[in-house]
């Protein structure tokens, strides 16, 4: 039997049950391909399914591979498959991304382009279809007051840059000096330390409040997010990092806040997501966004990635390398 090396999860639990170790090596059945992956994208979702947090919403069961995809290039077609696949680099979206190769349906493939190092390509896999996603959403307008919480985050650092674009006046919300330098380094305005008492009074002192706030923090610090926004606004949240923000219906009613929690919908459809990542692809490859990659890991260390992310001490993307990767331009 032909195996290949994955991480996988036998119980729920702290970083400490993702375990590297050799599995059969995936096939590619009628209408799929084997991609073989330079680089897998992680997220703190992965983190929170490692706990068993969420199974409502994202069924998952042990034994399991965790990850959500990355990039690399295609090692072989199933029937029915365009054999022009083979070698091409490719983006591949879809569960058991901590592996070396992972079988994933054709149909779903984008191609990465050309010139575009597998590590920032990898970056936006989940990251770069949330913030275009939730960026179309909202309707960033010219003009008007946009606050990013957890604004150095992967899909933080992302909205950032296309609220800058779109000419909005951004303003960042994170925890320490280095990421607020981050933050206006990338084009916020404004960049305030939300883990400081005061921090929404320094928000409305500076700007008069914002017209529309993106949380990708959730919980109480969410709920606090939601107090910087000005009657008629709008509110989108999407963190979980302490679950998500519970937004009392009736202070949303009276101030006339719009309140949108996309990830209660489920995941985008196939086709959005497609369009959404090559989006994200584009922009990348023209230099009009920039993923801020903060760390990259072996396969074998996913648990320090975990933790990295769980102890809030990686900045910007956290990558598996899997493969040595044929850089172009810096990922920086």
């Amino acid at each position: 039997m032909v195996v290949m090396r994955a991480v996988r999860v036998h119980e729920f639990g702290g970083p400490e049950v993702l375990v590297a170790e050799e599995v059969p090596d995936p096939v590619a059945g009628p209408g799929q391909v084997v991609v073989g992956l330079v680089a897998a994208d992680v997220i703190f979702l992965d983190t929170l399914l490692r706990r068993g947090w969420g199974l409502e919403f994202f069924p998952t069961h042990p034994p399991y591979v965790p990850g959500g995809g990355g990039a690399g290039h295609v090692l072989s077609v199933g029937e029915g498959v365009d054999p022009a696949w083979v070698g091409r680099h490719v983006i591949a979206r879809g569960p058991g991304g901590y592996a070396e190769r992972i079988a994933f349906p054709a149909e779903d493939l984008v191609a990465v382009p050309d010139g575009l190092d597998p590590l920032r390509a990898a970056a936006v896999v989940h990251d770069g279809v949330t913030a275009l996603n939730f960026a179309r959403r909202a309707g960033i307008r010219e003009g008007e007051r946009v606050l990013v919480a957890a604004a150095t985050g992967g899909a933080g650092s992302l909205l950032v840059q296309l609220a800058r674009d779109a000419g909005a006046r951004v303003v960042a919300a994170a925890r320490g000096e280095e990421k607020l330098a981050l933050a206006r380094e990338l084009g916020a305005e404004l960049a305030v330390d939300y883990s400081s008492d005061g921090w929404q009074q320094q928000v409305r002192d500076a700007v008069g409040g914002v017209d529309l706030a993106f949380d990708g923090a959730g919980g109480p610090l969410g709920r606090a997010v939601f107090e910087t926004v000005v009657p008629g606004g709008r509110f989108l949240t999407y963190g979980t990092s302490d679950g998500f923000a519970d937004i009392d219906p009736m202070a949303a009613e009276q101030r006339q806040v719009r309140v949108d929690t996309p990830l209660a919908e489920g995941p985008p459809s196939p086709a959005l997501v497609r369009e959404l990542l090559a989006e994200a692809l584009s922009l990348v490859a023209r230099g009009r966004i920039r993923p801020v990659i903060g760390a990259t890991y072996p396969l074998a260390q996913a648990e320090k990635a975990h933790r990295s992310l769980e102890e809030r001490t990686t900045l910007g993307k956290s990558l598996l390398e899997i493969q040595p990767a044929e850089r172009g331009t810096s990922a920086f």
